[in-house]
């Protein structure tokens, strides 16, 4: 393929966070083990924090000054470029040769957002079909979604309703507006098959924002990152304060009584 510009060496920067297991990148900070669970209760709540949320860390006030801990996924069909587009955003580096992904492998980048420090955790999933059951298995729990296609991959476009359409059926709770955005990548190879206007046209029916970008030469990655971390902290810091005023809400078994005197 004939690229459309001349590509810019890459420039060294971030931290390993491990190594995936037969991917050869980095791969899961913190372990598993150490994820928040959903279903668990904040102290003096009456209700359960709402199934596959995980609990913010900030206690019952949501103190701008505090971390918050957000987790994203990067879907999207087999070779569009999602560990590229992951590696530039994290590290500003670019190879021109990856592995395919098994399963998941995970990276972390710290940002602030509106004077908020924000620790995101980006899953990059593996595209092919034949796993596509496993990487469904690490949607519950996202605050926020990529869908990344390739430009000159005309397939990987159409495709982008199947990946939206299963990642909405399993994330829970459901949400049409849930956090995403759109990818279209490799914008710096010529002899695209996916013009801009029918890419746009798709995601302005869905009201999903749109990003044409390059992982190989930087183009638009960190500012589609950033929107979407943008969007998932507007969404959490939503479901929080909103989950602490039903909380403090007088049940009617609350009322003070009257008293006879």
């Amino acid at each position: 393929m004939s690229r459309c510009g001349a590509p810019q060496p890459p420039s060294p920067g971030g931290e390993q966070a491990g190594i995936s297991a037969g991917a050869g990148r980095p791969f899961l900070d913190p372990p598993l083990s150490s994820l928040p669970s959903p279903g668990r209760r904040l102290e003096r709540s009456r209700e359960p924090w709402p199934p596959g949320r995980r609990m913010p860390r900030q206690g019952l006030s949501m103190d701008a000054s505090k971390k918050v801990d957000l987790k994203i996924i990067i879907i999207g069909a087999l070779g569009v470029g999602k560990t590229s587009l992951l590696h530039q955003y994290v590290h500003k580096t670019f190879y021109e040769d990856y592995r395919t992904t098994l399963g998941a492998s995970i990276l972390t980048k710290v940002l602030a957002v509106d004077n908020t420090p924000l620790k995101l955790q980006i899953w990059d999933t593996g595209g092919q079909e034949r796993f596509r059951s496993m990487v469904s298995t690490f949607y519950k729990g996202s605050d926020g979604c990529v869908l990344a296609f390739d430009v000159t991959d005309r397939e990987s476009f159409e495709s982008l309703d199947n990946w939206r359409d299963d990642f909405l059926e399993k994330v829970i709770p459901r949400e049409q507006d849930f956090p995403m955005v759109v990818l279209g990548n490799k914008i710096d190879i010529c002899d695209r098959q996916v013009p801009k206007e029918i890419a746009s046209a798709w995601c302005k029916e869905k009201d999903i924002p749109y990003f044409e970008v390059s992982a190989k030469n930087n183009i638009n990655v960190a500012e589609a990152f950033e929107t979407l971390a943008k969007q998932a902290l507007m969404t959490h810091k939503g479901i929080f304060e909103s989950y602490l005023t039903d909380s403090i809400k007088l049940t009617p078994n609350d009322k003070p009584k009257k008293s006879c005197c």
